[in-house]
């Protein structure tokens, strides 16, 4: 897997991913501290509308920043997006009030939905053989992971010897990094994207995914993610502290099997992926996901022991494994059923539409977590990822079809 890093282009947009990772990880620690620093007892709803606020970014920023700036150089769109980033980062220390965190997130959160999409659509024509793009996939899912298991780990280290707001530091520098190695980055000729209206180029990418069967399983398997996501990230902390009464490290450990869980698959998924297609690869994290959340939802309500805790630190490296097998291919589908001109576009579109979803299901974990109990919210999101991988497997089944076949070639 490492081979792809020979590509001195690749190896440096890939550098420039992990520090900005890390950056953002220190970033959301420092900002939980910053919040309770605020807003006392009240910081969860601080953190909450923060976490609104970033969901909406993603959703409603995105397409309309990928059609203003699809005549830009890609490579000025990421620095620009970085350095905003460092900027805001290095403002949150001087943050009084609330409302100014709310509006420094959505500033932050807008140039991160400028960024990844930009980076993620160069990242096919930096490394143009499929195989190579696989691997680089697969080292992108493995960053993310070892980021959620890597930043906690720094911060609890840095926190012994500075305060909190010097973490805003780090997170400047890591966005400087990423800055200065995109700059550093020989990147290939593209052509800028044929002139058309606004409008057109708005939506450009909502109808690369409506016209191409393959796409559209993938909206659906979109949401099958985000229901097992929510039950995990909303629901962890409640599960471990609140139901079961176990100390905080054990919210760290149940996490942690979680990312063991996506990082074990995304290490072995290459060579998976050179045999079978990727359309039934997703397909099968997307009908393992709500026979995981039955399973929590079985083990939830069992009896306390060391043997239901067993079987819940197993479910969530399940989890974790299943939601890579459906997670990490997904660009390759979405490169495929896109040219040089629609790929900022496409993959803005996913990562709006994608993003979307969370606003879904987070509120939904949450709410009925609190009024009917964990292993009910546990069954309600198996129920609509259930209903949303079968709509994906419909998708599939036309996508694999010879006329879909045929629509999706048409459509790229």
């Amino acid at each position: 897997m490492l081979e792809v890093l020979r590509s001195p282009s690749y190896a440096k947009l890939f550098c420039a991913q992990g520090v900005a990772l890390l950056g953002t990880g220190l970033l959301t620690i420092a900002l939980g501290l910053l919040a309770f620093d605020i807003a006392g007892g009240d910081a969860g709803v601080v953190l909450g509308t923060a976490l609104t606020i970033k969901m909406l970014a993603y959703v409603g920023v995105a397409p309309v920043v990928a059609a203003l700036t699809g005549h830009l150089p890609r490579k000025l769109v990421l620095i620009a997006a970085d350095v905003l980033r460092a900027a805001v980062a290095i403002s949150l220390p001087f943050v009084t009030e609330a409302w100014q965190i709310f509006i420094l997130i959505f500033v932050l959160q807008a140039a991160s939905a400028t960024f990844t999409p930009a980076f993620q659509a160069v990242i096919p024509e930096v490394l143009p053989d499929e195989g190579q793009y696989t691997r680089a996939l697969s080292l992108s899912r493995l960053a993310y992971d070892l980021e959620a298991l890597v930043s906690p780990m720094l911060a609890a280290a840095l926190l012994t010897v500075i305060t909190y707001n010097n973490l805003f530091v780090g997170t400047f520098l890591g966005f400087i990094g990423s800055a200065a190695l995109v700059i550093a980055t020989k990147f290939p000729k593209i052509a800028p994207a044929e002139p058309a209206p606004f409008f057109e180029r708005l939506t450009s990418g909502v109808r690369v995914f409506w016209r191409t069967p393959e796409l559209r399983s993938l909206l659906a398997m979109n949401l099958v993610v985000a229901t097992s996501t929510a039950m995990v990230i909303v629901n962890t902390v409640v599960l471990v502290q609140g139901l079961l009464g176990r100390p905080q490290t054990d919210v760290a450990l149940l996490l942690a099997a979680y990312g063991a869980g996506s990082m074990v698959v995304a290490l072995g998924l290459p060579k998976v992926l050179d045999r079978i297609r990727d359309l039934k690869v997703m397909l099968a994290g997307a009908i393992a996901l709500p026979v995981g959340l039955v399973a929590a939802a079985i083990f939830i309500g069992m009896p306390a022991s060391t043997g239901t805790w067993g079987a819940l630190i197993a479910t969530w490296f399940y989890l974790g494994a299943a939601t890579s097998l459906l997670l990490t291919p997904s660009a390759r589908l979405l490169r495929r059923a896109s040219d040089v001109g629609t790929r900022p576009a496409v993959f803005a579109a996913q990562f709006s539409l994608s993003h979307a979803c969370f606003i879904i299901t987070y509120p939904l974990a949450g709410t009925l977590g609190a009024l009917l109990g964990l292993p009910a919210v546990a069954l309600v999101l198996a129920a609509i990822g259930t209903a949303a991988a079968a709509l994906a497997w419909l998708g599939a089944r036309r996508a694999s079809s010879p006329a879909g076949s045929e629509l999706a070639q048409s459509g790229a």
